[in-house]
């Protein structure tokens, strides 16, 4: 099966000297997110000579090459007929993939703009926490700080902005929602997401020797539980996760 095509994408873009992108669409689906994340294991199980480096955004595939030792038309031409391979969008998800649950306070002190996030959402806080501990996302990139998930696609009642101002700081572990999608904190910073759980979860661990939690590909979900449990866990030195391969 050749590659299908969708509104002009896949395209093959420069970036810099010694990097080409692979992207699969301008705005995340799940087919581009799905594409960016089999077509970077297919270049991972078998790459050209002189390719150094491959990762994936939102809905691309990045790839860094020595350009010294490959020139970046020989490599545009090898990923131009590794494209024609096969339809990327309805590709299979990679292998290696885990269900990873994270326990979750909702709403309180430890996650203040639930009640926001609710009424722009057009539920009360007690929907709003029903929809979100039920929901069950995959990573679809890793960005902004080391380990820091991005995850979706939520239900389209969660299709809410960001805000137009910044909250000055939500801690590590804080759940956050905006435009279909979680964000869960791995450090302490400012954000225009709006925080709608806390969790005990250590994202970024550097002393390991597989330092990031999650993976793209990975699929997260949040159960609800409460303040006093997550004191308990934080008390033990624990997060409470429980992670079960997936395939």
């Amino acid at each position: 099966m050749t590659q299908t095509s969708q509104n002009g994408f896949p395209r093959i873009e420069p970036v810099g000297l010694d990097g080409l992108l692979v992207r699969f669409g301008d705005t995340l689906s799940e087919p581009a997110n799905r594409a960016a994340l089999a077509f970077r294991a297919a270049v991972e199980r078998d790459s050209p000579d002189g390719v150094e480096e491959a990762s994936t955004s939102l809905v691309s595939t990045f790839l860094r090459f020595d350009a010294l030792a490959l020139r970046p038309e020989t490599l545009t031409h090898a990923l131009h007929q590794l494209l024609q391979t096969r339809d990327w969008y309805a590709a299979e998800l990679p292998e290696g993939r885990r269900l990873v649950t994270i326990p979750t306070v909702f709403g309180g002190e430890d996650a203040p703009q639930l009640g926001e996030a609710a009424r722009e959402a057009g539920m009360t806080a007690q929907e709003a926490v029903a929809s979100l501990s039920a929901a069950r996302t995959r990573v679809t990139a890793i960005g902004f700080a080391p380990g820091q998930p991005y995850l979706g696609t939520l239900p389209e009642a969660w299709n809410i902005p960001r805000q137009t101002a910044l909250t000055p700081r939500v801690p590590v572990g804080a759940l956050l929602v905006a435009i279909r999608q979680f964000v869960l904190f791995s450090i302490s910073a400012p954000t225009g997401w709006r925080h709608v759980g806390q969790t005990a979860a250590r994202l970024f661990r550097p002393e390991s020797d597989t330092p990031f939690l999650l993976r793209p590909g990975d699929e997260v979900r949040f159960p609800q539980i409460d303040a006093a449990a997550l004191n308990r866990l934080r008390a033990a030195g624990e997060d409470g996760i429980e992670i079960e391969a997936l395939s």
